[in-house]
């Protein structure tokens, strides 16, 4: 019970002197950025954040039409603070914000309620006619109805549980490989190294799994503002 208490510990919020540390765990990310420099010329730094957010905005923002492009600052900084959050909660002694699940949904459920509204204020039509299929038997309307719009409402509860479980389940395999390479290295030193190495190969994954979860969630918010603008 004391080892499956400990294995949990890391996504406890971080407390000093009973203080929450919530709020300086979101804003440091952002002191680590490079700034935009006045100067004609950046250094390689600046220039791959630029040439990161304008693949970004191209890759994200083409499909949309000019009202969604309003979207580009904020669904960028997001991305860029989520990739930051998602990249430091893997370094050693820190604290993942993006593992609780109270944090996703209060971004989530924000944005998917702010598309929704567009859409309804836009295009009420278009936006209503989305909870019924064209071509759909009348029997079957109510029905399809009820299920339309509860997988409406349930698209900010997946946002939020997708980003927390993908990172949950990859820190705690971590932890528990790394445990297993601890005790295993005085008793069998070869299945040590096997499982160390095995280790090394599923600390690359998070760190894609970091990147990918952070896109994930921006490209799902991005369509659900292309179907109300």
């Amino acid at each position: 019970m004391i080892m499956a208490l400990s294995f949990f510990d890391q996504f406890m919020s971080p407390t000093y002197l009973g203080i929450p540390l919530m709020a300086l765990a979101l804003t440091l990310p952002w002191l680590l950025l490079p700034t935009p420099s006045p100067r004609w010329l950046n250094n390689r730094l600046l220039t791959l954040q630029a040439w990161f957010i304008n693949r970004f905005t191209h890759q994200i923002f083409t499909p949309l039409n000019q009202e969604g492009h309003k979207w580009a600052a904020m669904l960028a900084s997001l991305m860029i603070f989520l990739i930051t959050l998602n990249m430091l909660g893997l370094l050693p002694y820190t604290f993942t914000p993006t593992t609780q699940l109270s944090l996703n949904m209060g971004m989530a459920l924000p944005m998917w309620l702010a598309t929704v509204i567009i859409g309804m204020r836009n295009q009420p039509t278009a936006a209503l006619g989305h909870l019924l299929p064209e071509g759909t038997p009348v029997p079957l309307i109510p029905v399809l109805i009820v299920i339309e719009t509860i997988s409406l409402f349930i698209r900010p509860l997946a946002l939020g549980v997708r980003l927390t479980a993908n990172l949950t389940a990859g820190h705690l395999l971590i932890q528990l490989i790394a445990t297993a390479a601890f005790v295993l290295t005085p008793l069998m030193p070869a299945v040590a190294a096997l499982t160390s190495t095995v280790l090394l190969l599923l600390t690359l994954l998070e760190i894609a799994v970091a990147m990918i979860q952070a896109y994930v969630f921006v490209l799902l918010l991005s369509l659900y503002l292309q179907e109300n603008v």
